[in-house]
């Protein structure tokens, strides 16, 4: 039997479960895992500025592709606490990352030692697993574990804390005979299936609703071949968006308070019967709840059965896979449109067509300062369907949501549940490091960007380019929009006079200067009719020096987006001008008909 440390044991079977990629800091209490690293090779490893940074790189880095897990490591104490919100926003969107920590000596644990802290305990609440391994023979164990349970069931993060002893500590394990535990993921059954189609059979208005859950279980083609078969219109959740392509003629737009469209919530409101397939009926998509149950049936599908009736109890509810579950709602109903026993649902669709025909917002404004609608409609010009966008929170992300087009899963990549100020620039880089060929375009306003605005120089020293567009109004927007029901405008403007740039105005910060003061490359651009060229020079210039490019567009201080002020989605109020005629929304999916 060979003899390794546990370190080199642990690297050895990341090696075999499939990791490829790793993101960290290292740090005293780690460095035995790094020396490991280090030995073994075959493992490319990302030097984060900021370890919340790496596991937010992680967290893109898994998101990209089926299959991934991102691997993110840090030493003892801060670097584990720092991990914490990558590890919530991990969970909260069902994303499997691995966290692997440094510790104090096992004698010392309980002594105060530096750096010393239960990080088990700590992040115990927002993982499948967290744990301090105190016995180096049990290392091999505990990540063959953790692999098992990121993969099995409702997908999400783990957490591993190795003291520096532990890492030092000589075991034997046999690398060579390593084998990953079996995956499980319940799966739904023929006689489920047959029920639930039989009660979207039985309406008259079907709609599916489709989740983020269809994206990790890499089963949009069946989704859109079911809904095809069916001929039932699609609402993608925020997270399922690019299950079904924008353009698809059965895509009936997103609904909810914020990130929806006019005729996404109108189809929704006519609707009579309701799949849910993995999602989890998010408030921000749903709203009141006794808007969005009125006068529908519902039947959820989800891999967690938990997650059932978690926030209101549907008329059927099966636990499965979407894929397993999704694989036999095609088969089933292949059978019943070859025996003519499928309704027809032609005129609904096209109802569903027509909406997104009429009820559409305005984008064209050629204002100065620049409104925000006008970048996305030049973003939708510049970016084509092959674009991986990255975005987390904010009157951007909004916006962004609304008014671009996403034609592929995992094509609009968005922290969901947790929106952490500060993930879009990391999780960008994970995104860019999966897909070094992908056309990757980040979005962000001016607060989110400052979060974490360190880790364009991880971009610069490893060559990760992609583009990001920086939305600057220098305001907080979505909170001071918020802060209207409290008739308020408080501690939510970030305007200043930069000595250094007075040329910015009251803007504040130059990001271009730290931009370039962090080795990457910045644009700024104050005219609406120049955003196409700036965006075209963005994409020439993270090809030609292989940086980050930063597209700032100096934004009009105030626009309030379209959403509910009265959580619900049949009251979202249109602060702008809507769409009148069709140069106003010249880059919408349908032409506009008046």
């Amino acid at each position: 039997m060979a003899r390794m440390t546990a370190a080199r044991a642990a690297v050895e079977i990341l090696r075999r479960e499939g990791v490829t990629d790793a993101f960290g800091v290292p740090g005293a209490a780690i460095n035995p895992f790094y020396a490991a690293l280090k030995a073994s090779g075959g493992i490319r490893h990302t030097l984060a500025r900021h370890v919340e940074g790496a596991s937010h790189m992680a967290e893109g880095y898994t998101r990209t592709h089926a299959g991934n897990i991102g691997v993110c490591i840090g030493t003892s104490g801060p670097a584990g606490t720092d991990m914490i919100t990558g590890l919530y926003s991990a969970t909260g969107d069902s994303i499997p990352i691995l966290c692997i920590t440094g510790q104090a000596p096992t004698a010392v644990i309980h002594k105060e030692d530096f750096q010393a802290v239960d990080i088990a305990s700590i992040a115990k609440p927002v993982t499948k697993m967290a744990v301090t391994v105190l016995e180096a023979a049990q290392v091999p164990g505990v990540f063959q574990q953790a692999f098992h349970l990121m993969r099995s069931g409702r997908p999400g993060p783990v957490l591993i804390d190795l003291p520096i002893d532990v890492q030092l500590t000589e075991i034997e394990f046999d690398p060579e005979t390593y084998e990953p535990l079996p995956v499980y993921k319940p799966a739904a059954t023929r006689a489920q299936i047959e029920k639930a189609i039989g009660m979207l059979n039985a309406s008259e208005r079907p709609l599916i609703v489709a989740g983020g859950g269809v994206i990790n279980a890499d089963a949009a083609e069946l989704l859109v071949e079911f809904a095809e078969l069916t001929g039932t219109p699609v609402v993608p959740t925020l997270m399922g968006w690019g299950i079904v392509p924008d353009d698809h003629e059965l895509n009936a737009g997103m609904a909810g308070l914020q990130t929806s469209h006019r005729y996404g919530n109108a189809t929704f409101l006519e609707s009579d019967f309701v799949l849910g397939i993995g999602n989890r009926w998010a408030n921000r998509h749903t709203g009141r709840l006794d808007v969005y149950t009125a006068g529908r049936t519902f039947v959820h599908v989800d891999i967690e059965p938990t997650q059932i009736g978690k926030i209101f109890a549907p008329d059927y509810g099966i636990a499965s896979d979407a894929k397993a579950a999704l694989a036999l709602f095609v088969e089933v109903a292949r059978e019943l449109k070859a025996a003519g026993r499928l309704p027809d649902r032609s005129a609904w669709a096209a109802a569903a067509q027509e909406r997104r025909a009429t009820l559409q917002r305005r984008t064209h404004f050629d204002d100065v300062p620049i409104k925000p609608q006008r970048v996305y409609e030049e973003m939708n010009k510049a970016f084509g369907p092959e674009t991986r966008y990255v975005s987390t929170i904010g009157l951007s992300q909004i916006a962004g949501a609304q008014m671009l087009h996403v034609h592929r899963p995992r094509h609009w990549i968005n922290c969901g549940q947790a929106g952490p100020l500060g993930w879009t620039i990391p999780a960008a880089l994970g995104v860019a490091k999966a897909d070094p060929e992908a056309s990757v375009v980040a979005l962000s306003g001016d607060y989110d960007f400052q979060f974490m605005i360190e880790e364009l120089a991880v971009g610069a020293q490893h060559k990760i380019p992609y583009v990001h567009v920086l939305v600057n109004n220098s305001y907080l927007g979505l909170i001071r929009q918020a802060q209207r029901a409290f008739d308020i405008d408080f501690q939510v403007n970030l305007e200043f006079e930069n000595i250094n740039s007075p040329e910015l105005g009251v803007y504040g910060v130059d990001h271009v200067k730290v931009a370039e003061g962090l080795g990457c490359k910045a644009i700024r651009v104050t005219d609406p009719n120049e955003l196409g060229a700036a965006f075209e020079q963005a994409k020439k210039l993270a090809a030609e020096h292989q940086v980050p490019v930063v597209v700032e567009a100096i934004l009009e201080r105030v626009t309030n987006i379209s959403m509910s002020t009265t959580n619900d989605i049949g009251n979202v109020v249109e602060f702008e001008e809507i769409a009148t005629e069709p140069g106003h929304a010249p880059t919408s999916i349908r032409s506009l008909k008046v």
